[in-house]
């Protein structure tokens, strides 16, 4: 006979497989507990484990990395989706003693079996009532076209929870859910279909804060909670309707194919940003500052920030946005800002829409960073004061990677503003794509998901239904200081500009449109139902209305913009740069010096620090003791703490910033203990302005957009952004190419950012050696902004408090150095820093000053001048060292841009008959190369040296910027520094 005992050994432990492993993991973790909390038969099979009693109360005590809120406990909609356990009603609670009470009340007497019913029909009542909050708006009355195909949804239909039609009118206990102890099955469709599968439907089930959850419900949710306006704001809807649908079709008619992006379709807009700017007033808004694609542009310019129309028929007829004796190339009419000042019932709320170019969405986080520099303006810590509002159209809002950039940081200390408002101009389509095509998501709102944001769904067609959106979400705002999402689904009735065909793509959705009334039109329709205006009125109104427009007309044909706002309020003490050189006063005195060192080298009592740090402290103070030494990281934290005891603050922001990605900075000291954090920055003299280092979130594009935003709104702060390395600075090239580079020029916004990129060939590959140096340079024109590649500390020090201590501001793109933050050379003295001190943008030969081992022969007898930037010169100087080489001169070039020509020249004079190399460690089809050659040859030219043209030493032509091979870096290196030293024939 078979032996048998495996097969009984696996029936007898059948039960453990795999899918019971949960069950059993809960047993056990029950038994380990408590072993008399199982069943005999299961605390025998565990007694048999043989486990030791240490082990079990470890299992019982789970591991010590385990978290303590997870898996988390399904109280709450956002858990039970996770883990599909759903959580009892709250309003169940005892449902069978309430109901027993309230028949009591009556004198009805209830048996079990009656109160057993009664509970049944509550708990399914109030199941349908969730599956509307939850789902409701999947079947809402949204789309204006009607083209939305509406899927079956059971969990929506009373049937699905034993209902019938002889059910509808029996009375079912609800314990004031919906305003009422007792209602229909009727009566409770009737509401939540109201309230949630209308022209309005809000989408909040989503948020795990009951607080802000049960708000939201208890805002909307009821049998009185209708929408309602008093026949005012109602007259006043209609009004702004006027407004939007006369200024779009007058200009269709006045400028018929011209490029306007209207807002036709979705004119339901602009009396829903009239909303968040009046309820915004009421509950302490102070300041907005709005941000908006082209798409609805003009508009708002008129009819929102009150813009005169007879500057936008200006614009259109050719004119400028900007008095003619101010410089600059401008932009066209839909990426223009504006500014002024609203009053709604007393409260003057002033507004401002930033300036944007084509490129969706990347004006989100400089409007962010334009808001959070105003509330630390204000001291607005609670930042109700000052309100970001977002525009987006709804291909964009899904499809561009910064609005979830920009949800990210709506919840970081160092860059939360209290909460956005954000309105999805959703006309259904982008550009010809229809949205099966450009998301995969049912909403292009879903987004907002990832924060938690309540997202109101309201078809534009229904004006007030849009209107109170904007109220609701406005309040929202204001009280829980988080982002909230307003989706207005409209159209677009013409294409996606008016020169556009829309047909070729989009046959069945434009002939809809074609036959589709106005909002309009549908708003004056009801109100005449309604019996608030007469049927003839609202010609009256249009009439009146285009008279006006045509009177504007006429006015903008000798229309002269005669003041450029630009140099207004914070930026009233500055001026625009004329071109000639300012040094600025940028040195301080001993005094400062030795203040600022004090605080940099001192650590609070009881303050246990990293050994390495407390080394740290010790040589800083050992250089301010000696006056010698002073590191790059050094000069750096004395050039801040210098420029805050004269009241400017200083914002450095960057992935790592705090401690520096090469360990330099350590400018917060962490306790060992319990990662207390002391800034000794903030820790120099009573009065001073205040530093703060963040370390930003890892992203480049919001994070520099961010930084950009703030030095808009914020000239008296040095804003200074560090990339990690520099070379992944081009992950945020739009906010170079489109802001900072130009936006002075566009827009007339000047902005003195500080953009830090770490830059310098050590054999880390060619993802860590090259901030593309080449690209800003080629962006250079116009004196739009400052490149510098500075090779001493004192000289970064310079540079840095030049940008506060200028009458103008220039952005300022510094690449900085990696090895030389700890090289022995790159150094300086402490009278580098002191009185008579300042940034120069050539620097002499370190032989010159008798820094070298190389004593130089006299000018007219150097044969060769090097010129160079940063690292490279250090790798030249020793080399040159090593050889004995006497009649090589080192000169560095320490700003590019503004070119130093008449400096250049004044030094190169000295060398006329030398020959003239310039020597880079980028490949030759990048660095400064193809920009410093012309103009090098400019000055050679100039003085009329004997090599007019300069010679080039550096990498050949590559398509990647350095090898990743250290050998092969080492090699090139040694080439390069060779080609530049070896003059030939000696």
């Amino acid at each position: 006979m078979t032996d048998q005992s495996s097969n009984d050994q696996f029936h007898a432990s059948s039960f453990m497989q795999g899918h019971n492993a949960e069950y059993l993991e809960q047993l056990y973790a029950r038994y380990a507990s408590d072993p008399n909390a199982v069943d005999e038969a299961w605390k025998t099979f565990f007694d048999q484990l043989g486990d030791g009693e240490d082990d079990v109360r470890a299992e019982a005590a789970g591991p010590s990395w385990a978290r303590a809120d997870w898996p988390p406990v399904p109280n709450d909609d956002l858990t039970a989706a996770l883990t599909g356990e759903w959580p009892a009603e709250p309003e169940l609670k005892d449902a069978g003693k309430k109901i027993a009470a309230k028949a009591g009340e009556k004198g009805i007497k209830l048996s079990d079996e009656d109160v057993k019913r009664a509970v049944l029909d509550s708990v399914r009542a109030l199941m349908l009532i969730r599956a509307y909050r939850i789902r409701g708006h999947l079947a809402a009355d949204l789309d204006p076209l009607g083209l939305r195909e509406q899927a079956i949804r059971p969990e929506l239909d009373p049937k699905s929870y034993g209902f019938t039609e002889t059910d509808m009118d029996r009375p079912i206990f609800i314990d004031n859910v919906l305003g009422l102890q007792i209602a229909s099955m009727r009566e409770i469709l009737a509401i939540v279909r109201r309230t949630y599968c209308g022209t309005f439907a809000l989408q909040y089930m989503h948020i795990s804060d009951p607080e802000q959850a049960a708000w939201l419900k208890e805002r909307i949710e009821g049998y009185d909670k209708e929408i309602r306006f008093t026949r005012e704001g109602r007259k006043a809807i209609l009004n702004k309707l006027v407004e939007a649908e006369g200024f779009e079709k007058y200009l269709h008619v006045k400028y018929m194919g011209t490029k306007r992006f209207g807002l036709d379709g979705g004119e339901s807009l602009i009396p829903a940003m009239e909303q968040i700017i009046k309820r915004g007033g009421q509950l302490g808004v102070r300041d907005i500052v709005i941000g908006m694609p082209h798409r609805g542009r003009l508009s708002v310019l008129a009819n929102v920030m009150s813009k005169p129309y007879r500057a936008i028929f200006n614009e259109f007829q050719g004119g400028s946005f900007k008095p003619e004796e101010v410089d600059g190339s401008g932009d066209v009419k839909y990426h223009l800002g504006a500014s002024s000042d609203r009053e709604f019932d007393g409260n003057k709320v002033h507004l401002s829409l930033t300036a944007n170019p084509s490129h969706l969405e990347a004006v989100n986080p400089v409007v962010l960073g334009k808001v959070r520099a105003k509330q630390d303006q204000l001291g607005d810590t609670d930042r109700t004061a000052v309100l970001p509002i977002l525009l987006h159209g709804d291909a964009a809002f899904a499809g561009q990677g910064v609005i979830a950039e920009g949800f990210g940081l709506s919840g970081l200390k160092g860059h939360k503003t209290g909460g956005t408002m954000h309105v999805v101009v959703n006309n259904q389509i982008g550009f010809t794509t229809a949205p099966h095509f450009s998301r995969s998501s049912p909403y292009p709102t879903d987004i907002a998901l990832m924060v938690e944001a309540p997202i109101f769904h309201v078809n534009g067609d229904d004006p007030e239904a849009c209107v109170h959106a904007a109220r609701v979400a406005t309040e929202f705002r204001q009280k829980f200081h988080k982002d909230v999402v307003i989706d207005l689904i409209c159209y677009r009735r013409f294409g996606h500009n008016e020169g556009d065909e829309p047909m070729f793509t989009n046959p069945v959705m434009y002939k809809k449109i074609k036959k589709q009334k106005t909002t309009l039109s549908l708003y004056t329709e009801r109100l005449v139902k309604d019996g608030l205006i007469p049927e003839g009125e609202i010609e009256d109104m249009k009439t009146a209305f285009q008279s006006h427009l045509a009177d504007e007309f006429e006015a903008g044909k000798d229309y002269r913009p005669n003041k450029a706002d630009w140099l207004d309020g914070k930026w009233s003490d500055l001026a625009a740069h004329r071109g000639k050189y300012e040094r600025g006063e940028t040195s301080i005195s001993p005094e400062t010096m030795a203040e600022v060192g004090r605080a940099l080298s001192t650590a609070p009592k009881d303050f246990p620090l990293h050994k390495t740090v407390e080394r740290l402290l010790d040589a800083k103070a050992k250089m301010f003791e000696t006056g010698t030494g002073f590191d790059w990281a050094t000069a750096e934290a004395l050039a801040f703490g210098s420029l805050m005891t004269e009241g400017y603050p200083v914002r450095l922001s960057g992935q790592d910033c705090t401690r520096g990605t090469f360990s330099q900075r350590h400018s917060g000291l962490i306790n060992q203990d319990n990662e207390e954090r002391y800034y000794p920055l903030n820790n120099i003299r009573e009065g001073q302005a205040q530093y703060e280092v963040i370390d930003s979130m890892l992203s480049e594009y919001a994070v520099l957009g961010f930084e950009y935003g703030y030095s808009l709104a914020e000239p008296n702060a040095l804003t200074l952004w560090e990339a990690q390395f520099g070379d992944f600075a081009n992950g945020a090239q739009i906010m170079f190419d489109q802001f900072i580079s130009s936006g002075e020029s566009k827009w007339l916004r000047m902005s003195g950012l500080v953009c830090l990129l770490p830059h310098g060939y050590e054999g880390q590959g060619p993802e860590h050696s090259s901030a593309r140096l080449e690209r800003f340079l080629t962006m250079c024109g116009g004196d739009n902004w400052i490149v510098a590649n500075c090779t001493t500390p004192a000289n970064y020090f310079h540079i840095l408090r030049r940008q506060m201590h200028r009458t103008f501001r220039k952005p300022l793109i510094m690449m900085t150095p990696k090895s030389l933050l700890r090289h022995k050379m790159a150094v300086s003295k402490a009278e580098e820093f002191t009185t008579g001190s300042s940034f120069h943008r050539v620097l002499w030969d370190d032989a010159q000053y008798g820094n070298s081992e190389t004593n130089l022969a006299a000018d007219k007898k150097i044969k060769r001048v090097v010129m160079c930037s940063g690292k490279v010169y250090y790798d030249l100087l020793e080399e040159r060292d090593a050889r004995g080489i006497d009649d090589i001169y080192l000169m560095r070039i320490e700003q590019f841009y503004p070119f130093p020509a008449m400096s250049l020249v004044k030094e190169l004079e000295r060398f006329k008959g030398a020959e003239m190399v310039w020597c880079q460690e980028e490949p030759k089809n990048q660095g400064a190369w193809s920009f410093i050659e012309p103009n090098i040859e400019w000055v050679l030219t100039r003085i009329k040296a004997k090599h007019s043209r300069p010679v080039y030493a550096g990498r050949p032509a590559a398509a990647s910027p350095a090898t990743g091979l250290a050998k092969m870096h080492k090699e090139q290196q040694e080439a390069l520094v060779d080609a530049a030293l070896t003059i030939e024939g000696k």
